[in-house]
């Protein structure tokens, strides 16, 4: 049950710039957008859900605008179900590899990826900063997973909110890569205490992204964008990007506002033009609970 216009599937890093993907029935697009690029949205009607593995939800259900999964219950139960995290897969003949990732300080984890996807699954998720730990079979990966949480601490997830907190105020690349190889020399200390035979190490080589992702060190955005409303604008320059994160230059100024596009799925987008430059919807302020009204 789709409207006549496009609707915004989020972002992707399949190489090293961000792509906006959209739908529009059975139609699909990309948008592959650059730094210091004008980009700008305005919402149209009511935000549906975006359905499950590539296809439509039947039902057309309409999903709150905070939601950043933006999918209904039913539609989100299908696509968990058929994600390497729901271990719904245990035969799957692909080799995945085990990475450590830095997202800030004291952010890090532990996570698993498909070989065939690079470094993609890294740029997804915002980290600052990896390295690779091993490869082999989706088993031995995901055990080695869960060892190498439980013997860290380290969490499996970490909150996208988090992550924006520190990005404006991350320490230098030499310390940065300091943080993921003394992790790596932790986690490879652990070989015979519960690590797979069948997990070949890798060893450290720490991949930093603060330039791919466009992050400049000192001061980092304020407000990010809470939710999109029917007639509510965001467009700015693209100053930055990581993860889900879009960072828009906006009011004409200083002003840096993230906009995860989460939030954009299931939306009608219509374009405005560059040179708007204004947020008309509801904005927070990072690392606080302030919620402003979002004009500049």
């Amino acid at each position: 049950m789709s409207g006549g216009g496009w609707r915004c599937d989020g972002v992707r890093w399949p190489g090293e710039a961000p792509e906006l993907g959209w739908r529009r029935g059975r139609e699909r697009r990309v948008s592959v957008l650059a730094y210091g690029g004008g980009l700008g949205f305005r919402a149209v009607g009511e935000r549906r859900c975006a359905g499950a593995r590539g296809n439509e939800c039947p039902l057309g259900s309409v999903v709150a605008g905070r939601s950043t999964g933006g999918r209904c219950a039913e539609c989100a139960r299908l696509d968990r179900a058929h994600s390497v995290a729901a271990d719904t897969m245990p035969d799957d003949p692909r080799t995945y590899r085990v990475y450590l990732a830095w997202f800030g300080p004291g952010l890090v984890k532990v996570g698993i990826t498909g070989e065939e996807r690079g470094a993609a699954r890294l740029r997804e998720q915002g980290a600052v900063a990896f390295s690779w730990l091993g490869r082999g079979p989706l088993m031995a990966a995901r055990r080695t997973e869960e060892v190498l949480r439980a013997a860290l601490g380290v969490p499996d997830r970490i909150p996208y909110a988090r992550k924006r907190a520190v990005r404006g105020k991350l320490p230098g690349a030499e310390e940065r890569a300091d943080a993921v190889a003394e992790l790596y020399a932790r986690a490879v200390g652990l070989q015979g205490r519960g690590w797979p035979e069948s997990l070949e190490p890798l060893p450290l080589e720490v991949v930093d992204q603060v330039e791919v992702f466009g992050i400049r060190r000192g001061g980092g955005p304020l407000r990010a964008v809470r939710e999109l409303v029917d007639g509510g604008v965001v467009a700015g320059r693209l100053v930055a990007a990581a993860g889900p994160d879009l960072h828009l230059a906006v009011g004409g100024g200083d002003a840096v506002v993230v906009l995860d596009t989460r939030l954009f799925t299931g939306w009608e987008l219509s374009g405005v033009p560059d040179a708007a430059a204004i947020v008309s919807v509801p904005l927070v302020d990072i690392g606080g609970g302030g919620v402003q009204g979002g004009l500049f």
